[in-house]
């Protein structure tokens, strides 16, 4: 039969439901992220930090190997919320070069080649597109930062001789806490600023900048003028403030240098809802065609 002799109808068959078609996005934003050796490499730089910490709750709780290198030192070698900030924070940090690598990978190709036409004439949303690269963000930066804080959680609370878990448990809490609120945050900075910037390399430099450019900028304007006030542009130092109050940890700033949560957790809020302006002006069903 010839092809002008068919009747082409529109289709009836089961479609597929709607969160199926974001979980198709995420599995080749994994894809796309996990492509290049580097991702792989950056991943087992991240996890060293968790291998040493791994080895140090060991020897706190082998009798032997406590005896042998605390020496009537007690303290050298204490698992307390001061040593989960420190993983966390390294882990966190971590998170943010393993972030700058992956976030341009996947969006400034598709904003390159011009993709997304084709991709939004499927059937999805722009908020399905976002939220499966933000998911697809989300997993690998998971395994960077909570996970393997939450699992040397477990193992102190495995090999501790004394209830340890319970009387701790707001350090898991705010291990878990912390880390999300910077994944999402990191999550919502990676995708606005790929979108922003077609060029992968360009585009990480342009990640680190948007996080050390102010912060230096805000130190200077405390030292001059004085204030407190310009460290919530050091997004280093707001991070840390946080991180410290949800975990329980002994103050890392002066008295007079604390920011108030309100303020920190506003600015947080700010950066998050100026990177969504920043996605909703740039992913567009549209393509420009210059003749």
């Amino acid at each position: 039969m010839s092809v002008y002799q068919r009747n082409y109808k529109a289709y009836t068959g089961r479609l597929t439901p709607q969160w199926t078609r974001v979980a198709v996005l995420v599995r080749y934003g994994l894809r796309e992220a996990w492509a290049s050796k580097i991702t792989i490499g950056l991943m087992i730089f991240s996890m060293l930090p968790f291998f040493i910490s791994l080895v140090q709750i060991y020897l706190v709780n082998n009798p032997v190997a406590r005896a042998l290198i605390v020496r009537g030192n007690s303290r050298i070698l204490d698992i307390n919320s001061a040593f989960f900030l420190r993983i966390l924070e390294t882990q966190c940090w971590l998170a943010l070069v393993l972030l700058a690598w992956i976030a341009p990978r996947l969006i400034s190709y598709d904003l390159s080649d011009n993709a997304l036409p084709i991709l939004l004439s499927h059937p999805i949303s722009r908020l399905s597109y976002l939220g499966g690269k933000f998911l697809a963000v989300f997993a690998v930066l998971s395994l960077v930062t909570w996970v393997p804080c939450l699992a040397l959680f477990l193992y102190q609370s495995y090999s501790s001789a004394q209830p340890w878990a319970l009387a701790n448990m707001p350090i898991a809490v705010g291990i878990v806490v912390g880390a999300l609120v910077w994944i999402a945050l990191l999550a919502f900075l990676g995708l606005a600023l790929s979108s922003w910037v077609k060029w992968r390399v360009v585009a990480t430099g342009t990640i680190f900048a948007a996080v050390f450019v102010p912060a230096g900028v805000g130190g200077m304007v405390s030292a001059v003028l004085g204030t407190r006030w310009g460290l919530l542009l050091n997004l280093p130092v707001m991070m840390t403030e946080l991180w410290q109050r949800l975990l329980g940890a002994p103050a890392v700033m002066r008295a007079n240098n604390e920011l108030p949560g309100s303020a920190i957790t506003f600015m947080l809020a700010a950066v998050c809802a100026l990177c969504v302006a920043i996605l909703n002006a740039r992913i567009r069903a549209r393509e420009v065609v210059r003749g």
